[in-house]
């Protein structure tokens, strides 16, 4: 699941879900959505990406 790679990506900076929606302009509680779940457009997945310093597709990799 694509939110549970972003929290172990957040996590590994050291960054609470307030610190990650800061680094994209997404707001806390949609960033916490999409950890639990929700499934975020590709938009707002190309800029958490760019915020935790991966490529989009490596989002996907580790979910297979």
């Amino acid at each position: 699941m694509v939110g549970k790679l972003i929290v172990k990506l957040r996590k590994e900076k050291g960054w609470t879900q307030s610190d990650l929606a800061k680094a994209t302009g997404l707001s806390k509680g949609y960033i916490a959505a999409i950890e639990e779940g929700r499934d975020p457009g590709v938009k707002a997945l190309s800029i958490i990406a760019v915020a935790l310093g991966v490529e989009i597709g490596a989002l996907y990799k580790e979910e297979e």
